[in-house]
């Protein structure tokens, strides 16, 4: 059973359940919990991000039994039936149909090139949410890991993660994506190649590690000097051991609310990428790269920009309002009600 710090877990939850009334046996994340739900805003928007993710997961049961066409099928000269007319998809100066709210025929109307946008966006939206996701892992899972190793470590090993750090973020993260998306779009780098979405997520999760080692290299020079760190060390346990099986576990909190944060602004990051023609390269889509084609047809089918960035705006939003609920959630110092 690996040491827990009493000052630093159960002291502060034990103190603040007395405070409130609540059995002095309950855990820290059972509180966090009971707190989070009684934030209907949060808890609100937390639902809205898990409903646009399972309505982009269910994006190939949309196209193929419901509008029976394919995110990259269609054509300019493709027929429709609109309110007992027949209708071309695209008009004879080249502007798309808009929204005609059927589910089974163009219910957001179509693109340039004849194509459905309602099924391009659930595919475009699995994409932006796919590289977030893998994204965010990257950030944090390199973040994380380097930051304990500085702060545990400090000197040398300290000295080169830091200026590494801050050198990187030094740099604009939209400016630094850039250069990094067309370096390895032209030139790809061992198993990522320009039409993959593994570029872009490598890339927009490199830009952001520092913005995690920095605050957990903090908690961790402040950790390593407490209590239960010098009783594992009398225990005789290794750096490794202490690393990942004492210190890890008291930065469980400042991890989880790390997470949305860095998830919402790398689905960010990705569609500046993709909208700017640094990001997810053709035949792939993403919300960034419809609001692209989308600029080109402003303002004789604005759908083709209004719809991709309502849905961006609606996923960071919710991501944003849901992480600041659960950072509220997991601060001992935090009053809301249980």
């Amino acid at each position: 059973m690996s040491i827990r710090s009493e000052l630093s877990a159960e002291l502060p939850v034990a103190a603040e359940t007395a405070e409130e009334g609540l059995p002095a046996g309950i855990g820290q994340y059972r509180l966090a919990w009971r707190r989070l739900r009684r934030n209907k805003v949060a808890m609100f928007f937390g639902g809205l991000f898990i409903l646009l993710v399972i309505l982009c997961l269910l994006a190939p049961v949309y196209s193929h039994d419901i509008a029976h066409i394919g995110p990259d099928a269609g054509g300019t000269t493709t027929q429709i039936h609109v309110g007992g007319k027949t209708e071309y998809v695209t008009n004879a100066v080249g502007v798309p149909i808009g929204p005609t709210w059927s589910f089974r025929t163009y219910f957001l109307g179509a693109d340039e090139l004849g194509r459905n946008e309602a099924v391009r966006l659930l595919y475009g939206g699995r994409s932006s949410i796919e590289i977030g996701v893998v994204a965010m892992l990257i950030t944090m899972v390199l973040g994380t890991m380097l930051g304990i190793i500085a702060g545990y470590f400090r000197g040398f090993a300290d000295g080169v993660i830091s200026r590494v750090s801050d050198v990187v973020w030094s740099f604009p993260v939209v400016l630094l994506g850039i250069t990094l998306a067309t370096v390895l779009n032209q030139r790809g780098l061992l198993f990522l190649h320009s039409t993959t979405l593994l570029t872009t997520a490598a890339v927009v999760g490199f830009v952001y590690i520092p913005y995690v080692v920095r605050p957990i290299r903090a908690q961790v020079l402040t950790l390593r000097e407490r209590e239960f760190v010098d009783a594992a060390r009398q225990m005789g346990l290794g750096n490794v051991r202490i690393m990942f099986g004492e210190l890890l576990p008291n930065l469980a909190s400042t991890i989880i609310v790390f997470v949305p944060l860095i998830l919402a602004n790398a689905i960010l990051l990705e569609a500046a990428l993709s909208y700017l023609g640094a990001g997810v390269q053709p035949p792939n889509s993403t919300w960034g790269t419809m609001l692209q084609e989308g600029l080109n047809q402003f303002p004789g089918a604005f759908h083709m920009v209004l719809v991709p960035g309502i849905m961006l705006v609606l996923t960071v939003m919710s991501v944003n309002i849901f992480g600041d609920g659960l950072r509220d959630a997991l601060d001992p110092r935090s009053k809301a009600a249980v």
